[in-house]
């Protein structure tokens, strides 16, 4: 009961954490700079206020770059709400089918038992099935056939988990690409533009630089940070079936001794 209150409290607040960053990065990045001059040879111009950050970085990174940062944006999102729901603890190890296995095992009713765990979908059942069907060869042949099930199951939990470390491994990679890019379209108009390039051409290469270099960590520090803590809690539950299954299954050792 408690894990299951902590598991609702860390998905509150990481959706909630995802909602007051993204909220204040799009009313920082929305809100339009100070008024300049257009040119200081006009000094009859009015003063005009530039475009708002979020049309200047979609200027500067371009669609190639925006397609990209969109793209893995929303595939860590949906690979957290999918991990995050994985991870529940009633998906791995639920308490109502601990309570009716054991029910069925005070009772002897072994086929029921294994019917029931064979019937469940989350982690523990596939364990515990698993034991049940090598008893009949002996108690260490049953929990060698558990801990097998449970390494295969491990493994796809960590191996669905592992592409949001993956994207945020990714996304600075992309960001630095981007910089190097921009960086050369900056010294390309030094080297094109005589001895007095435009300032204004410049600028263009290193936004290119600079956006796609703060897009990739926007991207990649969240990423990062739920995976570890997703991982963190696949583990704790990942130990939690291998003490609960082998609790379950001890009653059995003696009976595989005497064999």
């Amino acid at each position: 009961m408690i894990g299951h209150v902590g598991s609702k409290n860390l998905a509150a607040f990481l959706a909630l954490s995802l909602v007051v960053v993204g909220a204040f990065a799009v009313l920082t990045l929305a809100t339009p700079q100070a008024a300049v001059a257009q040119d200081t040879t006009d000094d009859t111009a009015a003063a005009e206020a530039p475009p708002s950050v979020l049309a200047w970085m979609y200027d500067a990174l371009g669609l190639p770059y925006m397609l990209v940062f969109l793209g893995l944006s929303f595939t860590l999102v949906a690979l957290f709400v999918m991990n995050l729901l994985t991870a529940r603890r009633e998906n791995v190890c639920p308490s109502v089918l601990v309570e009716t296995f054991e029910a069925h095992l005070n009772e002897k009713q072994y086929q029921e038992a294994y019917e029931v765990a064979k019937s469940d979908e989350s982690f523990l059942g596939q364990v515990l099935s698993a034991g049940l069907a090598k008893l009949s060869a002996g108690y260490a042949p049953a929990i060698e056939a558990m801990q097998e099930v449970g390494e295969e199951e491990n493994m796809k939990l960590e191996h669905r988990l592992s592409y949001m470390a993956l994207i945020g491994t990714i996304s600075p990679m992309v960001g630095l690409f981007g910089t190097v890019h921009g960086m050369i379209k900056s010294f390309q108009v030094i080297a094109t533009g005589g001895s007095t390039p435009k300032a204004s051409d410049l600028a263009k290469g290193i936004s290119t630089a600079l956006f796609t270099t703060l897009v990739g960590l926007a991207i990649a520090i969240p990423a990062i940070a739920a995976f570890n803590i997703l991982k963190n809690r696949i583990a704790r539950l990942v130990l939690e079936v291998g003490i609960t299954s082998e609790g379950l299954m001890s009653r059995f050792e003696n009976v595989g001794a005497q064999k």
